[in-house]
C-alpha cells in the first residue's frame, strides 16, 4: 500500500505522519505544496499538523488554494483515502472534503497535552484497529480545534455515523465533544488530535498505532 504525505510552508508533522505511515507498512512518498499531482498509485494521502503559510487568513486556507490540493481533492473525489491531521483536518474542512468548521478554542489559549478520546464508530478503514467505545489517550497541540457546525450538519453527521471519534474531556469547546468526522462515503477522515505522536513505546502511548496497521489492513482488503 502506497501513502503520499503532503508538505506544506509550515508544517511540522510531517515526517512523524510518515514515520508512523511507515511502521504500519506502507510505502511513503513525501510530495510538496507546489507539486501539481500525487505519486502514481497513491492509495492514502496524509495531510499533516502544523501550521500551513504560518496560518495567515484562516487555518488552512491557503493551503487549501496550493498546486497539490487540487490533487488531493481529485483523488477523495476518486473514492481515494484522506487522513487530515490538526492543520490537516483544518485544510480538508477549508477544502470542503469535511463539513464544519474548526475555530478558535473555547478557552482562547493553545492546548498540547495528552487527552482523553473515545471511539465513536469502527464502521471505517481508518476505525476498524479499535474497539467500538475504547478511550484512548492522544496529545492534541492547537489553538483553533474548536469543531463548530450547524445543528443540521450536527444531527447528519450523528445520523450517519459519521463522528468518528469524541473527547471523554471536551478541551476546546467543540460541538458534540467531537474529536474527528468522517467524510460521507467515510474515506476521509479529520481528527484534531495526533495520532502519529502516539505509535510508538517512546512516545509514552501507543494508542495511536491501531488507526495506522488498521487503515493498512482495511485498504488490503479493499
Amino acid at each position: 500500500m502506497k501513502a503520499a504525505v503532503i508538505t506544506f510552508p509550515g508544517s511540522n508533522c510531517d515526517r512523524d505522519l510518515a514515520v508512523a505511515f511507515e511502521k504500519a507498512g506502507f510505502q511513503v512518498a513525501r510530495v510538496w505544496h507546489k507539486d501539481t499531482a500525487l505519486p502514481e498509485g497513491t492509495d492514502v494521502v496524509g495531510v499533516p499538523g502544523g501550521f500551513s503559510y504560518g496560518d495567515y487568513l484562516r487555518c488552512g486556507a491557503i493551503a487549501a488554494q496550493s498546486p497539490i490540493s487540487a490533487a488531493v481533492k481529485a483523488h477523495a473525489d476518486r473514492g481515494g483515502y484522506v487522513l487530515g491531521i490538526c492543520n490537516g483536518f483544518q485544510v480538508l474542512t477549508e477544502m470542503r472534503l469535511l463539513p464544519g468548521v474548526l475555530m478558535r478554542n473555547a478557552g482562547l489559549k493553545f492546548i498540547c497535552k495528552p487527552v482523553g478520546m473515545r471511539v465513536a464508530t469502527t464502521a471505517s478503514a481508518f476505525t476498524q484497529g479499535y474497539k467500538a467505545g475504547q478511550e484512548i489517550s492522544i496529545p492534541v497541540a492547537h489553538h483553533d480545534g474548536n469543531y463548530t457546525i450547524d445543528d443540521a450538519g450536527l444531527k447528519e453527521l450523528q445520523d450517519g455515523d459519521r463522528i468518528a471519534f469524541t473527547y471523554t474531556a471536551n478541551p476546546n469547546g467543540s460541538m458534540g465533544d467531537i474529536a474527528g468526522v468522517l467524510s460521507a462515503n467515510r474515506r476521509v477522515l479529520g481528527l484534531m488530535p495526533h495520532p502519529e505522536r502516539a505509535a510508538e513505546g517512546l512516545h509514552g502511548s501507543t494508542d495511536g498505532a491501531a488507526m495506522f496497521t488498521g487503515l493498512m489492513g482495511g485498504l488490503a482488503l479493499a
